[in-house]
This record gives C-alpha cells, sequence and structure tokens, in this order.
C-alpha cells in the first residue's frame, strides 16, 4: 500500500475543555474588556456555550486568552 492509499490518522490535541463542563468559569478575550463569567453549558470544536446571569452567551474558542475555573466554596448555590 503506496503513502496515497493508506487511510489519513486525524489526531486530536488534549481537550481540557470537558472538565469544565458545569463548572462556573471566568473567559478573558483576545481583545480585551470585561471578562466574561458564566458555567459553561456545552462546547465544540469552535464554539463554547456560558449560561451567564443575563442568558447565554456564545462565544467562539479563537477569541479566547484565558479560561479561569472559580473556585465556590462548599454549599454555595450561584443565582442563575
Amino acid at each position: 500500500m503506496s503513502e496515497e492509499e493508506k487511510p489519513a490518522v486525524k489526531q486530536t490535541p488534549p481537550q481540557f475543555i470537558p472538565k469544565f463542563r458545569g463548572k462556573r468559569v471566568i473567559i478573558r478575550l483576545i481583545s480585551g474588556g470585561q471578562p466574561v463569567t458564566g458555567i459553561i453549558e456545552s462546547f465544540n470544536p469552535y464554539e463554547i456555550l456560558l449560561q451567564t446571569a443575563k442568558g447565554q452567551l456564545l462565544v467562539f474558542k479563537h477569541a479566547i486568552a484565558t479560561i479561569e475555573v472559580v473556585d465556590e466554596p462548599r454549599g454555595y448555590k450561584p443565582d442563575l
């Protein structure tokens, strides 16, 4: 079997976003401005869906500078 006939093996980078699903995070964008705080509801290869105090927010991954998990004290119930 030649190189052209071999099936391409798609390598996926390690994923850390699934570990953050359901947790409150602070997302800082490359463009600056106010950081976005919310709970990660879902994600795909290009976007993250957050539940914020004002409703749902869709953030494109290429616009994210940092994601920080917010540690909440035990027994704390968010007002979302």
